[in-house]
Order: structure tokens, then C-alpha cells, then sequence
């Protein structure tokens, strides 16, 4: 429908996405539906809040995995700087540790990548109407593998072995002396079920708990 056409009231939407391709051709499809217009474009993560106060979106579209800053730590970001805001999280990783996470961080949704996108306008539709919108299956499955087992320190020190630091490294990014850090790669490699730091990292963010 031509933009002249719309309703007096369209829902605002912000649309974070690393990959442009992706992003415009969101930002196209969603563009056509009557009642929803595409205010603001982002490919990183710590763009969002700065997009979203000058913007003014009624729902902003997160993915995850954005360089600069997480999707899920900018929805917390988001729940604080523009709470009149409501977030849908859309990823290709269906993980229920996200899941959880995300709703912790004060998402409204969480959505997977693979859907038609008359599901994802509707989505955006029913946030706005304050409704929770997320898949029965995935939900079932966040509540069967319950909350992660690592500590909020235990995760920030594998966040910061994922390049492949040294111990002396992660120390330095996480202002803990080298004793305590190898002491919480230890206590994480033994949650996770794993045999070194590296395959911890893989298996807590196969998890969500990344």
C-alpha cells in the first residue's frame, strides 16, 4: 500500500541487523505493511539506544549477535533509556538460554528468523497491544532446561576467553587477579560439562548462556 495511504497512526519500529542485506530487505518487506513504518536502521548493537532516543520507536527489532554490544544486553539498555519501547529479539538462534535471557533484559518477544514475515507484522502488532509473543515450543523448552548455572562472574570471565586470551589477558579485561579468574574458568569448564576453557565457551553459547 503507498505510504500516502497508511493510517494516521503507523507503528514505529527500530531494526537492528549486522547483515545490510537482511536489514534492507526487512526494512523493504515490513516497509509494505499499511500500518507499520521502518524509522530506524542499525548494524551494530551499541547504535541501538542513540537510534532509539532520537527515533522515538514504538517497537524496537533486536538480533543477538550484533557487533559493539549484544542485542540482549541492549534490550536492558533499552528497557532503562526508552521504556515506552517495547523489544522483540529476532535471531536464527532459537536457544532457550536466549530465550531467557531476553525476557530477563525486558523483551516483549522473541522470535526466530526463519518465519514468514506476516507472522513478524503481526508480531510487532500484538507487542504494541502489550501481549508477550513467543513460540509455545521454545517457551516449553527455556522452562525444561531451566536458568544457567553460571555466575554472573563466572560468565563475564568465558565472555572474555573467546578470542582465545590468556589468562592474563581475560585478568586485564575483567579487573580480577590471574588466581581468581583460573579459578572461575575452573568452576565454569566443571558447569558445563567440558575439558578446557574453549570448549566451555562453545557449549555455554550453544546453550544461551552467552
Amino acid at each position: 500500500m503507498p505510504r500516502d495511504h497508511r493510517p494516521m497512526k503507523s507503528v514505529r519500529v527500530l531494526l537492528a541487523e549486522d547483515q545490510g542485506m537482511m536489514r534492507g530487505a526487512l526494512a523493504l518487506l515490513l516497509g509494505m505493511e499499511p500500518d507499520i513504518e521502518v524509522v530506524a536502521q542499525v548494524g551494530a548493537g551499541d547504535e541501538i539506544v542513540s537510534a532509539a532516543l532520537t527515533s522515538r520507536p514504538d517497537v524496537a527489532l533486536l538480533d543477538i549477535e550484533l557487533p559493539g554490544r549484544s542485542g540482549l544486553d541492549a534490550a536492558a539498555d533499552l528497557r532503562d533509556e526508552c521504556p515506552d519501547c517495547r523489544v522483540l529479539i529476532l535471531t536464527t538462534f532459537g536457544r532457550p538460554g536466549y530465550l531467557r535471557r531476553a525476557m530477563e533484559a525486558g523483551a516483549v518477544g522473541f522470535l526466530v528468523k526463519d518465519g514468514p514475515v506476516e507472522d513478524l507484522a503481526e508480531a510487532i502488532r500484538r507487542a504494541l497491544r502489550g501481549e508477550t509473543v513467543i513460540d509455545p515450543a521454545l517457551a516449553a523448552a527455556a522452562l525444561s532446561a531451566g536458568p544457567s548455572p553460571l555466575t554472573t562472574r563466572e560468565a563475564d570471565v568465558l565472555k572474555a576467553a573467546v578470542d582465545g586470551a590468556t589468562v592474563a589477558d581475560i585478568a586485564g579485561k575483567v579487573h580480577l587477579s590471574e588466581s581468581t579468574v583460573r579459578n572461575y574458568l575452573s568452576a565454569a569448564i566443571g558447569k558445563t560439562g567440558t575439558r578446557n576453557r574453549m570448549e566451555a565457551v562453545r557449549e555455554a553459547r550453544q546453550r544461551g548462556w552467552l
